[in-house]
């Protein structure tokens, strides 16, 4: 199960590098716990523009990567692009580069994966990638978002039901 950042697992602060504003979202630990339960590894992959645009660094990132594990236990790996908008990279989404990086890393197919995430980029790149997206819609999340995404759940617990429950 890959689980995108920002609006997902923790409030969306925009470009946080400060880890004492790192704030879970209200389901996370239980959703994380249920995924805990049943041996199902996670990874998380996100999108972290600031970098690029310099109101960022990478160890302020990491920084907030690491409050942010402190207070939901281990994540598994956590893959970040560091690129703008304008770069043209394969690995920010939409594009599905974190998604095949962080399958890779958890030694299974894309196909075998999860992505949950909070707007259409965390979607697309599910979908390039091959793998299930659920949709976890926030304030920020448009309309049309939430109309094209495959899945759509009222919270991330609910989102870890959903990938959960047996298929029919």
């Amino acid at each position: 199960m890959l689980f995108d950042r920002d609006g997902t697992l923790v409030v969306d602060v925009p470009y946080n590098g400060d880890p004492d504003l790192v704030v879970p979202v209200p389901t996370a630990a239980a959703a994380l716990a249920r995924l805990r339960e049943a041996g199902i590894p996670t990874a998380v992959v996100s999108n972290q523009s600031g970098v690029a645009r310099g109101l960022l660094t990478r160890g302020q990132v990491d920084a907030v990567n690491a409050r942010m594990a402190e207070l939901l236990g281990d994540l598994g790996p956590v893959f970040v692009c560091e690129h703008g908008t304008a770069d043209g990279c394969d690995c920010r989404k939409p594009a599905p580069g974190l998604v095949l990086q962080a399958a890779a890393a958890l030694g299974v197919e894309p196909a075998e994966c999860a992505v949950v995430g909070d707007i259409g980029a965390d979607v697309g790149a599910a979908l390039a990638a091959g793998a299930r997206p659920v949709l976890v819609p926030t304030p920020v999340t448009r309309p049309e978002e939430i109309a094209a995404a495959p899945e759509v759940a009222s919270d991330l617990l609910g989102a870890v039901d959903l990938l959960l429950a047996p298929s029919a």
